[in-house]
């Protein structure tokens, strides 16, 4: 039996990366339910916004003259403020569910490609454990898609855990 000043377990800080797939709102439940006596608090909550896809904008616009914008700044205004509204969202669902847990949670929006993001932001946090979602793609669908938690796995400077769903 150990005594009652013996250490407890070293808490580490973590993050998890959220988007708006079921698998990703599943690793966070994962881990509050498997590991949070052993986050220190607050646990990081992370979701990324893609680059918005100009260049399909872009391509509807060509029979603009030369020297006129290609993609009206408005556009592009309101496609950041919905890409921002739906990051809020995200990350208000996942503090919802911290708080249903009981764990302090901080939140942060990156802008970029996803898998990328998530790395970085989890260096820049110097985070000791990186939490992701699997989305479950077969072999075939990993090769045309890319599976932002393979990268993680391989390009991450910390541990990486990967949750997947069970079916």
């Amino acid at each position: 039996m150990a005594s009652p000043s013996a250490p407890g377990p070293k808490l580490q800080k973590a993050m998890v990366a959220v988007d708006e797939s079921e698998f990703s709102h599943h690793a966070l439940e994962w881990a509050l339910r498997n590991l949070a006596p052993t986050i220190a608090p607050p646990l990081l909550v992370l979701t990324v916004q893609p680059l918005l896809p100009l260049g399909y904008v872009s391509a509807a616009s060509f029979g603009s003259p030369l020297g006129t914008p290609v993609v009206a700044p408005e556009l592009i205004k309101a496609m950041q403020e919905q890409q921002q509204q739906l990051s809020q969202a995200l990350l208000a669902k996942a503090k919802q569910i911290c708080a249903q847990h009981g764990v302090a949670v901080e939140t942060m929006i990156k802008v970029g490609d996803p898998k990328e993001m998530i790395c970085q932001a989890a260096e820049e946090s110097k985070v000791d454990l990186l939490i992701v979602g699997s989305h479950s793609r077969g072999p075939v669908q990993r090769l045309f898609l890319g599976s932002v938690s393979n990268y993680c796995m391989h390009h991450s400077k910390c541990p990486v855990l990967v949750v997947k769903k069970q079916e």
